[in-house]
């Protein structure tokens, strides 16, 4: 085999396992991180929280269209839901869009921009309503520890 062959081909090899690894470890972190994510939907508010304990209780029975999403490591959440009558659950109460900590997941149906948009706070979650009709919430990993540490210490 010639120097040229040689060098032709190794220089081919490490294209190609270049290549391969640009698209592999994106994929392989985006894995990594998502793993622990669990996401489910339900027909309505009463169905999720009877499938589901961690879904909060605070959200009410009758709400319709109601989608989940969690982390299995930690207490990050998301939550979408149709409240038919547009009326918001009594542990809902206004906060101010500045105070809201970050959203930590990802869903598709879960809006990018729902930090800056936060109005409310229910329960531990941060949340906010659009077209009168839509809840969205999502629960911020430290505050879940810290009201797991408040529930042990009150026992």
């Amino acid at each position: 085999m010639s120097r040229k062959t040689v060098v032709l081909t190794t220089v081919g090899a490490v294209v190609v396992l270049g290549a391969a690894a640009a698209i592999a470890v994106p994929a392989a972190n985006g894995w990594i991180e998502n793993r622990h994510q669990e996401t489910s939907a339900y027909a309505t508010g009463a169905q999720a929280k009877e499938k589901r304990a961690s879904v909060p209780r605070w959200l009410p029975d009758a709400a319709e269209s109601v989608e989940y999403s969690m982390k299995t490591t930690g207490g990050e959440r998301l939550l979408k839901a149709t409240l038919p009558d547009g009326k918001l659950p009594e542990q809902c109460t206004p906060a101010p869009a500045p105070n809201a900590k970050e959203v930590e997941l990802e869903a598709d149906w879960f809006p990018k921009d729902a930090r800056g948009r936060a109005t409310l706070r229910c329960g531990l979650y941060y949340a906010y309503k659009e077209a009168d009709t839509t809840l969205y919430a999502w629960q911020y990993n430290e505050d879940w520890v810290a009201g797991e540490r408040a529930k042990a210490g009150a026992q």
